[in-house]
C-alpha cells in the first residue's frame, strides 16, 4: 500500500468499517486491494502482472485504457414490460457527474482505469428512482449500433418499502464501458437482472455498485450469452443489519469468446446473508472464461450467513475456464460461511446412456446443459425469463450442428 501511495502522491485515510467503500479508501481485503478514486492518475494502465486483470485479454482491450470522447451511440429505452406507460413510480432523471458524487444515495466511486475512464467520458448518466410496487417488469434496454467507443452511468435508487423487478438487457454491436450504482433502501425488495447478448465483435466491461439496506432484499442475476469481451465486476455490502443478498449467474460462451465474472461483497452489518452461484457452460475453440469471488466477513457482521459456488461445464476440450471463490472471515460469531468451485468436462457416460435410451445425440447435449442452468433459471422469477434464455442457449447450440 505504501508503494502506490509514493506513486500516486495521494494520502488514504484511515478506512471507516461502516463504509468500506469510502473514497479514496481501499477495500478492507487482502483479497482486493483496488483503489476507489475519482482520478485516473491513481490508476496504472493493466498488465499481465496486474493481479485484477491477469485472465483477461488485454491485448484486445487496449483502447478501454486510454482516455477517449464517448460516441454518445447507445441508445436507451425504458418501458414496463406489458407495453403501459411508465406511471409515478418510475422517476428518471438525466443527471452530471457532479450531483452523483454528491449524492448521499450514490455509492459508486470507480475500482479500476476502465471504470474511471468511462465514468469521466460518460456522456450519458441516468439516476432512475423506484417508488411503491411497480405494476410489472421495467425493462431497460441498450442497443450498440456503433464499434465506437462509448460508456455509460445508470444509478437505481429502490426507496425504502418499494417492489421492483427490473431487466438491463444489452444488444447490438458495440464497445461499452459501463457503470451501474444500485442502492435497495430500508424494507425494500428488487429483482435486477442483467442480460449481455451483444453481437459477435461486441465488448462490453462493466463495474457494478450494490447497497443492501436493513431488512431489504436484492435478487441480482447476470446473464452473459455472448459477444468478443464481457468483463463485469460487482462491488457489494448492506447499509443495515438484516440484509439478504442473492447473487446469480449463467454465462454460456462460444468460439473466441471471454466472459469474466467478479463479485465481491463486504458483510459490515450484523444477521445479513449472501448467496453467490454462478454457473457457466463453454463451447468451442479459444473460448475461455474467468470467476473471481470474494466474501469478506467483518468483525461487527455477527450472525452472517455466507456461502458462493462456481461451477463451469467445458463442452469442448480446446475450452478453458478459471475459477478463483475467496472468502475471509474476520468474525467469530457467524451462522456460517463456505465456498466451492469445480471445473469439470462434458459426462460422454451420460451423453451414451442417454443416446442408448433412444435421444439423438444433439438433444440429448440440450438436455444436459438445460439441466445444468434450469435451476438458477427458475431462481431468477422475473416474467418468463428464464425459458426464453434457455432457448437463446438452444439456439446457439443449434448453430453448431
Amino acid at each position: 500500500m505504501s508503494n502506490l501511495n509514493m506513486q500516486t502522491g495521494s494520502v488514504v485515510p484511515k478506512y471507516d468499517p461502516q463504509n468500506p467503500y469510502a473514497y479514496p479508501a481501499f477495500m478492507p481485503s487482502s483479497a482486493d486491494s483496488s483503489r476507489r478514486s475519482f482520478h485516473v492518475d491513481d490508476f496504472p494502465v493493466p498488465t499481465v502482472k496486474s493481479e485484477e486483470w491477469k485472465y483477461a485479454p488485454l491485448e484486445k482491450m487496449g483502447s478501454f485504457f486510454m482516455p477517449y470522447d464517448a460516441s454518445g451511440e447507445t441508445a436507451i429505452n425504458i418501458a414496463y414490460s406489458d407495453g403501459s406507460t411508465l406511471d409515478d413510480h418510475v422517476h428518471l432523471h438525466r443527471v452530471t457527474r457532479q450531483e452523483l458524487e454528491d449524492d448521499p444515495d450514490s455509492s459508486f466511486i470507480p475500482v479500476d482505469r476502465v471504470s474511471v475512464l468511462g465514468w469521466n467520458a460518460a456522456p450519458q448518466l441516468y439516476k432512475i428512482i423506484i417508488t411503491g410496487t411497480l405494476p410489472s417488469a421495467l425493462v431497460v434496454t441498450v442497443t450498440s449500433a456503433s464499434l465506437s467507443l462509448d460508456s455509460l452511468h445508470l444509478f437505481f435508487t429502490i426507496e425504502k418499502r418499494s417492489q421492483a423487478n427490473i431487466i438491463i438487457q444489452h444488444h447490438g454491436q458495440g464497445r461499452l464501458s459501463e457503470s451501474i450504482d444500485i442502492r435497495v433502501k430500508d424494507y425494500s425488495t428488487a429483482s435486477f437482472a442483467f442480460i449481455q447478448q451483444g453481437d459477435k465483435e461486441s465488448q462490453y466491461l462493466c463495474s457494478q455498485r450494490l447497497t443492501v439496506g436493513e431488512n431489504a432484499r436484492l435478487n441480482h442475476s447476470v446473464i452473459t450469452l455472448s459477444g468478443d469481451i464481457a468483463r463485469i465486476r460487482m462491488d457489494a455490502d448492506f447499509s443495515g443489519a438484516n440484509g439478504y443478498l442473492n447473487m446469480l449467474g449463467v454465462y454460456f460462451a462460444d468460439h473466441g469468446e471471454y466472459f469474466e465474472h467478479r463479485p465481491y461483497i463486504v458483510h459490515n452489518y450484523p444477521s445479513c446473508t449472501s448467496r453467490v452461484i454462478y454457473k457457466g457452460a463453454l463451447n468451442g475453440i479459444d473460448t475461455k472464461s474467468a470467476w473471481v469471488g470474494n466474501a469478506l466477513i467483518l468483525p461487527q457482521a455477527v450472525g452472517t450467513d455466507s456461502y458462493e459456488l462456481n461451477r463451469n461445464l467445458l463442452l469442448t476440450s480446446e475450452a478453458k475456464a478459471e475459477s478463483e471463490p475467496q472468502l475471509e472471515i474476520e468474525c467469530g460469531d457467524i451462522v456460517g460461511a463456505g465456498h466451492a468451485s469445480s471445473i469439470g468436462h462434458f459426462d460422454q457416460e451420460q451423453l451414451y446412456y442417454m443416446e442408448s435410451r433412444g435421444i439423438p445425440e444433439n438433444i440429448a447435449k440440450k438436455l444436459i446443459i438445460r439441466g445444468f442452468f434450469k435451476e438458477l433459471f427458475d431462481e431468477i422469477g422475473i416474467l418468463d425469463l428464464g425459458d426464453q434464455l434457455l432457448h437463446i442457449i438452444d439456439t446457439r447450440l443449434e448453430h453448431e450442428e
